[in-house]
């Protein structure tokens, strides 16, 4: 049954089988392993909607690595001007002038823990010297070559700064990174901020800064990295004066905790070998240090999204919904739940979206009464395997108008990574979609009552 069409509780859904048939592709391409990954969630890549996903993961992936084919040199040698006028002894560090800050870059990079794409704020300040200043849009450039790899931020900091003291040699540079990872489903459910998930893609993440520096930066009697934070207060950007670039590797990554035993991975084998066979075609090698358990993590953010877990979710939620013993009798009363978190997987490029539900309804002659949680548990029954977010409304709305057989009003808002990652790169997008069926597809008042509950709940955090 296609996936438009399992708007109710009792659609089929094909079991998965691991470790045996078909294999990981030996030398293919990117493209072949990930057909080997939507086999083994449980889908068929020749369906509408999943054809052209080999191609926009292998796709995504190139883009977010070409990094390892640029060069510095490239994009400074032509970019570095003399400033006239300015005697070598003038100016801070005996350089042609004071300090040069760059802030707000925002930046994306592919986690060398899991593959997941990470979210970077990049701030870079240097001293010029010997009365040459570097075109400011290379500073984003430089740091864009190191982003566009496999990285950890306390790595990226110090590759971005040594880079430019190299290429330009200044009288010192300062990086200063703020870096946020998307937690893991379960995690992200329980940490979103129930009043505003929806607002920043930072919500719900995993924080760490790390910073770098050079020369006139690291001197004791330097007022200069004291300035350089007082500079980027002015965007409201703090950090800590004792900020030592530190970002601890084994906690950043939130699959650090993972369970990678092998008898725990045994039946995914395939598909680790299929991850694996994707590093290898972006040039990297599987078997370096910090790629060791990187497919395995890879599998196991998948592996939230298989096809099978509809089998026991809907076993689950079916129960809860007939263990209800309270009833209720319809009327013109507008009930809601507002802010109801989700992540789910884009289809069409494997990466996550996330964000909020909210949900009105009317209740029938005579149901069942639905609370928070078993409205919680149709959201997550809908968003735990590969979507769009047009898809997820509709069975959202379908599902609920099913249980309660009235009105139903169902918006989405969420951020997508795969449109901030990749791309556009539209840092600080989101997008929303609605679905109405029965008395609120009627009740022109009813619509408008519920978009301003929604309002008013974002404006005042609740």
């Amino acid at each position: 049954m296609g996936a438009l069409e399992e708007g109710h509780f009792d659609a089929e859904s094909p079991a998965i089988a691991f470790g045996g048939g078909g294999g990981a592709p030996a030398a293919g391409t990117i493209e072949d392993a990930v057909r080997v990954l939507l086999k083994g969630l449980g889908e068929d890549s020749d369906r509408e909607g999943l054809r052209k996903t080999p191609m926009r993961v292998a796709k995504a992936f190139r883009e977010g690595t070409i990094g390892y084919k640029q060069k510095v040199k490239d994009i400074v040698q032509d970019a570095l001007f003399h400033e006239a006028g300015l005697d070598n002894g003038v100016g801070q560090a005996g350089g042609s002038g004071g300090l040069v800050v760059v802030r707000d870059i925002d930046l994306f990079s592919y986690c060398e823990s899991c593959l997941l794409p990470f979210s970077i704020q990049c701030h870079v300040g240097y001293v010029p010297s010997g009365r040459r200043v570097l075109g400011l849009s290379k500073l984003s450039r430089v740091a864009d070559v190191y982003a566009k790899r496999l990285q950890e931020p306390k790595r990226l900091a110090h590759e971005i700064c040594a880079a430019l003291q190299n290429s330009i040699a200044p009288a010192g540079v300062f990086v200063a990174l703020q870096c946020w990872h998307i937690q893991f489903p379960e995690a992200l459910k329980l940490n979103l901020n129930p009043g505003h998930p929806s607002r920043s893609i930072m919500q719900g993440w995993v924080r760490t800064s790390a910073s770098s520096s050079t020369g006139v930066f690291t001197e004791k009697s330097s007022s200069l990295c004291e300035e350089f934070r007082a500079l980027l207060k002015f965007r409201g950007v703090s950090l800590d004066s004792n900020d030592s670039g530190g970002s601890s590797i084994h906690s950043w990554c939130p699959s650090k905790s993972l369970d990678l035993r092998s008898d725990s991975l045994a039946s995914h084998s395939i598909l680790v070998d299929a991850v694996a066979s994707i590093l290898r075609s972006l040039d990297e090698d599987p078997s370096r240090k910090e790629l060791v358990g990187t497919p395995y993590r890879y599998v196991r953010w998948l592996m939230n999204f298989r096809r099978s877990n509809f089998d026991l979710m809907k076993n689950g939620l079916t129960n809860q919904l007939e263990n209800v013993d309270r009833y209720i009798r319809g009327g013109n009363v507008i009930n809601s739940e507002l802010n109801l978190p989700f992540c789910a997987q884009c289809e069409h490029h494997l990466l996550p979206f996330h964000g909020v539900v909210h949900i009105g309804f009317f209740y029938g002659t005579e149901r069942k009464a639905i609370d928070r949680p078993g409205l919680q548990s149709i959201v997550h029954f809908y968003s735990c395997k590969l979507q769009v977010q047009e898809r997820l409304t509709k069975q959202i709305a379908e599902a609920v108008h099913f249980v309660l057989g009235n009105g139903v009003m169902v918006v989405a808002e969420a951020n997508h990574i795969c449109m901030i990652s990749r791309g556009v790169e539209k840092v600080g997008s989101n997008t929303a979609t609605m679905a109405v069926i029965g008395q609120f597809a009627m009740d022109a008042t009813a619509k408008s009552s519920f978009l301003e509950a929604i309002s008013k709940s974002t404006a005042t955090g609740g």
